[in-house]
């Protein structure tokens, strides 16, 4: 028996912001050459930008003071020039940085569809849909701006800065000093609007994803009919309203966090170059050094230029905080264990012949709790090739959890599941899903045309192939009379067709997929007597010459079941043929006798009912 793998939990380190960081960085790293290409542009960009106050000091006290119209001819290109060249480096920068930056979403948002896709089944039963489409569509989307901008900005501006700081050095130590004496004061408020602004964004996302599960809910075919049948169409229409209600706070809350606090450094970072005019003007007349025209206008230049990428890298600081709740929320998902993996190095089946067998199957949800009854418990069954086994019993009784074991939609806790000798764990998950098929009563259809939709089994299969499953599936002649035939779009999870077709639409998928091993959950529970016998003969025709495993509701359709197994809170109690059970008088033919009463008083109801009306 293998060891269950313990649920994995998420270290304090592995929540921390530095170790948030570090691997955003990471989802860079095989981007890394476009983006030393952009840091080249960067740096000469900078460089150009520099270069331009220092030309424009020599026009103030050189060129026009002298009358040297050459060198002024010449400065003045020059500056038109760096210009035009940093218009240039700017567009490249731009497209490089986006492309990295969608290059980085589209990786994202593949790596959480990837890993969604191989979660167990047990995860989709607890999580709404709108939840998992919030993550993939609202948060990532959420983060564009951030990976598409943010190395560029935070390159860009930084280099900027250092470059201004530098040439401010150059010009005059004393002002450069003035100049950045309250940075240290605008970094740590930039911060602390960074954290609130985190704070109301993880919030705000999680505004969005419960509406977006309300909106898959509620617009759904299903829902529609149920709030309608049931008139709650204006209730629902006002929770709604008291979600978006909440959601417009959030948004007005995430959108003026700290907007006051950081108008303020705008308007100091503004004042600055009337205090340094000030400055030198006090200086000169106290007695101190003087500074020329055009160092002072030189000088205030490069101030703006210094504020300005200033100002852009404290926003990004912001941006990026604010991001930091997004990007938890997609490695939340991204860090999911995968409970049920593909082996490293799978067993090769080159032909299945369908023998099935459960080896002392115990199985519960919880395992990594040993709280509650397990769902399943030491379940010994053996089935040959080509022979059929039916299960019944109560509701509760862990009937399709048995046969979910098989195709790995769960795997045991205890014990192994067998396909010709091989543990289905040791098999690929396209060895497993080629070898069992599954029927269940929750026919899903996509909006799609038919032939797509039985395609999907097959991608390759020609339309003879797509016409013979569809005959032995007793839906040909009806597609064949719709005016688009096998083209006909099937609408919103099938609901252009009734239960019966559509659920023998889907055994004609199964047949088209041609499984060794069948298993057949309810595939008939929901239907009509008279819908019922149609896909029951689909279903003869489907079973034939395969291993069938069939979950059981209405018992009449199991009588010819090689061999059928009573289960009851998770254990076998009873097994045998339907003569064999029926001579014991047990729970099968306590079971038999419930559903044949069950079926005579509904009958008399329904007589009665017509009698009387």
């Amino acid at each position: 028996m293998r060891d269950h793998e313990p649920r994995w939990e998420p270290s304090t380190a592995d929540r921390d912001e530095p170790a948030q960081v570090r691997r955003i960085l990471r989802l860079f790293r095989p981007y890394r050459g476009r983006l030393a290409l952009v840091g080249v542009l960067v740096a000469a960009s900078s460089l150009v930008t520099v270069a331009s106050p220092f030309m424009l000091r020599e026009v103030l006290d050189t060129a026009i003071p002298d009358g040297r119209t050459g060198l002024l001819t010449l400065l003045v290109c020059g500056m038109i020039i760096a210009a035009v060249v940093n218009s240039i480096f700017g567009v490249l920068q731009t497209l490089i940085s986006t492309t990295v930056g969608q290059r980085v979403m589209h990786d994202l948002r593949t790596a959480v569809y990837d890993r969604l896709q191989r979660m167990p089944l047990a995860f989709f039963t607890r999580t709404r849909t709108g939840e998992v489409q919030s993550r993939i569509a609202n948060d990532i989307g959420g983060m564009q701006a951030t990976v598409t901008s943010t190395a560029t900005s935070l390159v860009s501006n930084l280099t900027s800065v250092l470059a201004s700081i530098v040439a401010m050095l150059a010009l005059d130590w004393r002002l450069t000093a003035v100049s950045l004496c309250l940075l240290p004061v605008f970094v740590w408020i930039s911060r602390r609007v960074g954290r609130e602004r985190k704070r109301i964004a993880s919030l705000r996302q999680k505004q969005m994803a419960a509406m977006a599960a309300q909106v898959t809910e509620s617009l759904s075919v299903s829902g529609i009919l149920l709030g309608r049948t049931m008139g709650r169409a204006d209730s629902l229409t006002a929770d709604f309203t008291r979600e978006s209600e909440r959601l417009v706070d959030l948004e007005v809350r995430s959108n003026m966090a700290g907007r006051w606090r950081m108008a303020t450094i705008g308007i100091v970072m503004a004042a600055m170059p009337a205090v340094i005019y000030w400055a030198a003007g006090i200086a000169q007349q106290s007695g101190g050094p003087s500074v020329s025209i055009g160092t002072l206008v030189a000088f205030v230049t490069l101030q703006q230029g210094l504020f300005r990428p200033t100002v852009s890298l404290l926003s990004t600081g912001v941006q990026m905080q604010t991001s930091l709740a997004l990007f938890h929320r997609i490695f939340e998902y991204l860090d999911l264990p995968v409970e049920i993996a593909e082996p490293e190095r799978p067993v090769h089946l080159p032909r299945v012949r369908g023998d099935v067998r459960f080896d002392r199957v115990s199985f519960r949800y919880d395992a990594d709790t040993d709280a509650g009854e397990p769902t399943l418990r030491d379940i010994d069954l053996t089935v040959p090739a080509g022979g059929s086994l039916a299960v019944v019993g109560p509701t509760g009784s862990g009937k399709s959890t048995l046969s979910y074991l098989v195709p790995r939609l769960y795997d045991v806790t205890g014990g192994r599941v067998l396909i010709d000798g091989v543990d289905v764990r040791d098999l690929s998950f396209d060895a497993l899903a080629r070898a069992v098929g599954v029927v269940s009563q929750e026919t899903y259809l996509f909006h799609a045309s038919v032939a797509d939709n039985l395609r999907f089994a097959k991608p390759d299969a020609t339309d003879a192939e797509m016409r013979a499953a569809a005959e032995a599936a007793q839906i040909h002649a009806h597609i064949a009379a719709l005016p688009d035939g096998y083209d006909t779009l099937v609408g919103e999870r099938g609901y252009r067709f009734s239960g019966g077709e559509k659920q023998r639409l889907a055994i004609a998928r199964t047949i088209l997929r041609d499984p060794p091993v069948l298993i057949l959950d309810e595939a008939t529970s929901a239907l009509d007597t008279r819908t019922e016998q149609a896909v029951q003969q689909a279903i003869d025709a489907l079973a034939a010459n395969r291993t069938t495993i069939t979950i059981a509701h209405r018992l009449s359709t199991v009588r010819g079941a090689d061999q059928i197994v009573v289960l009851d809170r998770g254990e076998i109690v009873e097994r045998g043929t339907h003569e064999e059970l029926m001579l014991r008088q047990g729970r099968y033919a306590g079971l038999v006798h419930g559903e044949a009463e069950t079926e005579q008083e509904t009958k008399q109801a329904v007589t009665e009912a017509i009698a009387g009306g």
